[in-house]
């Protein structure tokens, strides 16, 4: 069997999850990977086999996505003639974790495909979601990648197609303390915004940054370029997680039994659909950094026991790789 693994490279969550599904696949297949995007920190650590510059969602300093920068910084052009040329048919099976390229290409040349995603949960009527409802944003979720086959994943089992979230090794390895200080991981904000409201409340604050190269502090916060081991050691031993409404990184805050404050991405109706969720489950969020909420947070206790077990070989071999 020959199977294609396509994934996004725009945030971390999907290389994360990459990180854990690949080397399962090939344990029963032979593999091939597939990357697009240009957004992400975290490095692969398999060989990809093939990359693409692809579409990313592109943001501003401030927390939103930035439609303008967009349209003006992809290259529908060169994405459009990628899709095109990518042959798939020697494939017996492509998997696609929110890739628009395969995606794409399957749906035009009628190729069968599976999306294992988190972004497939959201097409589930039963996720949770915002009573205002985002008519652009629901169809970018619907249309970015096509297709009819989905598993997704949640923070909870909304529906039997959706699978509690998938944890990566190098956090269920970890040894989870609770040394007083805060985690930030915020790349929609510049770290100039971050500090100007974090240095207000008077706690530790370690912020991990895409924007700064050196690591350098500000009296009570402390900034880092991004660096795997230095924020899985952080993630370790903090007392909590300030972090954009993604998906991996609050699903493993909650795993590690985090105190966890996320903000949606402004514009970004995924965020804001993970946010409605997580409010549901009674973890604080906010649409703008505040300070006020920020301290009230810091400052209260939080504890959720959630059960994330480590069924993802069982869940491919018995709903993927039979398919």
């Amino acid at each position: 069997m020959k199977i294609l693994y396509a994934f996004q490279g725009t945030g971390n969550g999907h290389v994360a999850r990459a990180q854990e599904i690949v080397p399962i696949l090939k344990k029963y297949a032979a593999v091939d990977t597939l990357i697009s995007g240009h957004q992400s920190q975290l490095k692969a650590d398999f060989d990809i086999n093939f990359q693409y510059r692809g579409v990313s969602l592109l943001y501003n300093k401030t927390g939103g996505l930035s439609y303008r920068k967009t349209f003006t910084n992809n290259s529908f052009t060169e994405a459009i003639k990628d899709m095109r040329e990518i042959e798939l048919s020697k494939y017996d099976l492509i998997i696609n974790d929110y890739e628009p390229l395969t995606g794409w290409a399957c749906q035009l040349k009628k190729l069968p495909m599976i999306e294992l995603s988190h972004q497939a949960s959201m097409l589930f009527k039963e996720t949770p979601k915002p009573e205002k409802k985002d008519f652009l944003g629901n169809l970018i979720l619907k249309y970015y990648v096509p297709g009819e086959r989905r598993i997704g994943f949640h923070f909870e089992n909304y529906h039997p197609q959706i699978k509690k979230p998938v944890i990566r090794r190098k956090i269920r390895n970890l040894y989870p303390e609770k040394k007083g200080f805060y985690l930030v991981y915020l790349p929609s904000f510049s770290d100039e915004n971050i500090i100007k409201v974090l240095k207000q409340i008077p706690v530790e604050w370690k912020i991990f940054s895409k924007y700064s190269r050196l690591q350098f502090r500000k009296n009570n916060i402390e900034v880092f370029p991004i660096d795997e081991l230095q924020y899985l050691n952080a993630f370790e031993n903090c007392e909590g997680i300030l972090c954009n409404a993604g998906f991996e990184s609050p699903a493993e805050a909650l795993f590690m039994d985090k105190k966890l404050f996320v903000i949606p991405i402004h514009n970004q109706y995924e965020q804001e659909c993970n946010a409605c969720a997580l409010d549901r489950m009674g973890i604080p969020n906010s649409k703008v950094l505040d300070p006020e909420e920020i301290r009230n947070w810091v400052s209260a206790d939080q504890h959720l026991k959630v059960d994330y077990p480590d069924d993802i070989e069982e869940i491919l071999v018995n709903e993927v790789l039979t398919l």
